[in-house]
């Protein structure tokens, strides 16, 4: 047995993948949540702590007595939140990994490729900047105190049950009714794309590496691709020969769709590539597997065959006929 590592989180697109994954290294996995994930079911092997972690009363009578060798914070989007689980766990563990995000880099980058010592500057999305906060004080933690952590940057990461696009499953029901889809910008921009897989195999070398205390890893594929690209290999797998693309500024769409404006223009109107020498350093057999156009070909699949979660955005439907008669 590796030793044991405790989940926060475990059931999300990235985290279900990172628990499969430790399980087959053989480390002893727990996993702490509500216990009510559909889509993901925990993997066999995996040990369930139920608790409410957004209740500090919840976590603190489940991880009371409890120690572990490596804790994994999927779960703290602010630093009140990551303050809390270091107070309930950090004096339990050996290695304490918390789940940054990619889109705490620069923006607008102003040099490529990026790495971890890009600077963290994010203007446009709260939640980048909450990211940010949560990494300066538990790197403030390791200064001052000598506390065990690790920071991990995920990029666009995703499974087969889930989108990558901007429209969701209303892309394709819309690409195979030949009608227009919106595209972000002008379709060239460089993106990365990640299968929670390959992210996985990655990540489970640094569960209780000593080397990888006190330092910041991102871990994405090595595949770059256009938007354009990304968006003809969904056509492709859903049987659609030549799909409409209708290409809008990140601006424009932000203006109709607030909701996704910092997403769009703190991220994805962004070209991004990666240098993953670092990680890959401590992984040196562990290559990408899964590419985009099998990827595409996955997600297509999925919702084809579980039409609970094949659903039309009505919201999304309207916006993009609006963009589509504007552009």
């Amino acid at each position: 047995m590796a030793g044991s590592v405790l989940f926060i989180g475990g059931t999300g697109t990235i985290s279900w993948w990172c628990v499969r994954a430790a399980l087959e290294v053989d480390w002893d996995v727990w996993v702490l949540n509500r216990g009510q994930s559909t889509m993901r079911p925990l993997p066999d092997g995996a040990q369930l702590i139920r608790a409410d972690v957004t209740s500090e009363v919840s976590m603190a009578a489940a991880v009371r007595g409890r120690r572990f060798n490596v804790v994994v914070d999927f779960l703290s989007y602010t630093p009140a939140r990551l303050e809390r689980n270091i107070e309930l766990l950090g004096d339990s563990t050996d290695q304490y990994i918390f789940i940054s995000s990619a889109s705490a880099y620069q923006k607008p980058l102003t040099m490529w490729p990026i790495t971890e010592a890009t600077p963290l500057v994010n203007p446009f999305w709260q939640y980048s900047r909450d990211k940010i906060a949560c990494e300066e004080a538990i790197m403030r933690l390791h200064r001052e105190a000598g506390f065990p952590c690790t920071i991990v940057r995920p990029s666009h990461t995703y499974d087969a049950g889930m989108f990558v696009t901007l429209g969701g499953w209303t892309d394709i029901l819309r690409m195979r009714e030949g009608r227009p889809v919106i595209v972000p910008g002008d379709g060239t921009s460089l993106w990365t794309l990640t299968h929670a897989r390959d992210f996985a195999a990655w990540f489970t070398a640094l569960l209780g590496e000593r080397r990888a205390l006190g330092s910041a890893f991102h871990i994405t594929g090595d595949e770059v691709l256009t938007w354009d690209a990304i968006y003809l290999e969904l056509a492709a797998a859903a049987g659609v020969g030549q799909p409409h693309l209708v290409h809008v500024a990140s601006e424009t769409i932000g203006r109709l769709l607030p909701d996704h404006a910092p997403d769009l223009l703190g991220d994805k109107s962004h070209c991004v590539f990666f240098d993953n020498s670092r990680v890959r350093s401590l992984a040196p057999g562990v290559f990408q597997e899964t590419l985009w156009a099998k990827g595409a070909h996955q997600i297509v699949a999925f919702h084809d065959s579980h039409p609970r979660y094949a659903v039309r955005d009505g919201a999304i439907d309207q916006a993009f006929d609006q963009l589509a008669q504007q552009a």
